[in-house]
């Protein structure tokens, strides 16, 4: 225990060095990086993304993976926006978009608990399947007549601030998160289930129903950064939120999750959701080819695989090393 804790913590700081480095890059790179008004746009720009690395973060540490949740979030995009096109009211709308986040979710859920499937063959097919289901009901049109008040909500601040309103929303899910997966029994027996299934249900955990439970909730959240995303950019489209999977995936990861499930903290998933806005902004405003924002993330997912593993294996051999150290004095002192 002792040794995870020495591990989340150096690898956190190493995020805090990047973070800091990266906020360095974006204001050498272009002298509207530090305006207030621009970090607000950073923020913005994560709402949905960090509302989804709650439930991607959850769903990784019992070890599986998500890769719908861009999908689920333009088809309840689609929902509303279609829905919406045919007068109905806003409220039913949303309540919509987020029912049909939800049972997207519920569906990958009950594949993988019920079937027995990968959850990343899943929802590598769920992705195809929930924007192929979203071309079809709105194809290639785009709904944006929206009442001022719903707009308003998804690119407004809070009044003497510049803290955009939906990332409140991400603030208050946070806490939710943080408080159940550090401080209760429930984040607990999600280790666990990373950690070992089969040790998991023989100490009487419900493993399928927590997987389904998360699967379920990860829809939900998806929906949700639909009606956000919707509401930020006063349009829903088809193709809203395409290949947002790969940033929260990368945010997660580099967060220190591991991707085989049972390691893992939301302060460092946190830390590296501003590492990738950051970095994003800083070379959307250099005026940046598009490419390189990929190969960027790119480049973070990587690390994110490699870095933790290289930072337990120093620790191994450390430890071998102090063990090894320990014995030679442990018989020169004996033969004397």
């Amino acid at each position: 225990m002792r040794r995870a804790i020495r591990l989340i913590s150096l690898w956190e700081a190493l995020l805090v060095a990047l973070l800091l480095g990266a906020v360095v890059l974006g204001s050498s790179l272009s002298p509207y990086f530090l305006n207030s008004n621009n970090l607000s746009n950073v923020l913005s720009d994560l709402s949905e993304k960090s509302l989804m690395i709650l439930s991607m973060l959850l769903i990784i540490i019992v070890g599986e993976i998500d890769l719908s949740v861009a999908s689920i979030l333009g088809l309840s995009s689609v929902v509303l926006g279609d829905l919406w096109m045919h007068n109905a009211p806003l409220a039913v709308c949303i309540a919509a978009a987020l029912a049909v986040g939800t049972l997207a979710g519920f569906i990958n859920g009950l594949l993988v608990t019920a079937l027995g499937l990968p959850s990343l063959v899943v929802t590598l097919g769920t992705l195809a399947l929930y924007r192929g289901c979203a071309y079809i009901v709105l194809g290639q049109l785009a709904v944006s007549n929206f009442p001022d008040g719903f707009t308003t909500f998804g690119f407004g601040s809070i009044p003497g601030t510049l803290i955009p309103w939906p990332f409140v929303i991400f603030v208050v899910l946070a806490v939710i998160v943080i408080l159940v997966l550090h401080g209760s029994w429930i984040g607990r027996q999600l280790y666990t289930i990373g950690n070992n299934q089969v040790a998991a249900r023989f100490a009487g955990i419900r493993v399928a129903r927590i997987k389904l439970i998360l699967f379920t909730i990860s829809g939900f959240i998806s929906g949700l950064a639909g009606v956000i995303f919707t509401a930020r950019f006063s349009s829903a489209r088809a193709d809203n939120a395409l290949g947002f999977e790969l940033d929260v995936i990368t945010i997660v990861l580099l967060g220190g999750v591991s991707i085989f499930g049972g390691r893992g903290t939301l302060p460092g998933v946190i830390i590296a959701l501003f590492v990738v806005g950051i970095l994003r902004n800083a070379v959307a405003l250099a005026d940046f080819p598009t490419e390189t924002q990929s190969i960027i993330v790119g480049g973070l997912l990587v690390l994110s695989v490699l870095g933790p593993n290289a930072i337990v294996r120093l620790q191994n051999w450390l430890t071998r090393k102090r063990v090894f150290a320990t014995l030679i004095t442990y018989v020169q002192r004996s033969r004397t």
